[in-house]
Parts: structure tokens; sequence; C-alpha cells
């Protein structure tokens, strides 16, 4: 599986904590989209929000939340989520 396929998810307690560091990310222009945390790794956190992040932004994530003291769970790897053929019906 090749690196692009590799997509980074920041988890959070709650969707508040998601939300201020999106806007973090975006005051320092540092890409990130809110997704749906993926079941495989959500454990046992309530919240189902992520934030989505490839692969050549998550130094620069990571030091913005460092930065910032902003409170996530984790930043998890995980391969094969984005389908671009998926819900294509034409």
């Amino acid at each position: 599986m090749a690196d692009s396929d590799i997509r980074y998810y920041i988890l959070f307690a709650n969707y508040e904590q998601g939300l201020a560091l999106r806007d973090l990310l975006l005051a320092e222009n540092i890409p990130n989209r809110i997704a749906p945390a993926p079941r495989a790794i959500q454990g046992e956190l309530s919240c189902g929000m992520s934030l989505l992040l490839s692969p050549g932004d998550v130094d620069a994530a990571k030091a913005c939340i460092d930065r910032h003291h902003a409170p996530y769970h984790a930043i998890v790897p995980l391969a094969g989520q984005i389908k671009s053929h998926r819900d294509k019906y034409c």
C-alpha cells in the first residue's frame, strides 16, 4: 500500500476539542478536514469526530498542538479509508 493511501486521524474526547483544534490548524494554514472517526480506531471514545490529515501535514499539526497545548486523544495512521470510487453511481 502506498504512503498516499495512509491518512492520519486526530481523535478527541469530545467535539469541542476537535473544533478548537480545527480553528488553530486553520489559523496556521495546516490543511485538515472534519471526518467521522473510523470505528476501527475509535475505541472507547464517545466522540465520533476526528480531524483528517495528509501524511505531509502531520508534523506541522503536532507542532501546532504542542505550541497551543491543545487537548486531543491520539493521532492514528490508517490506510485504505478513502475510496474515490465509492458512492459513484454513473
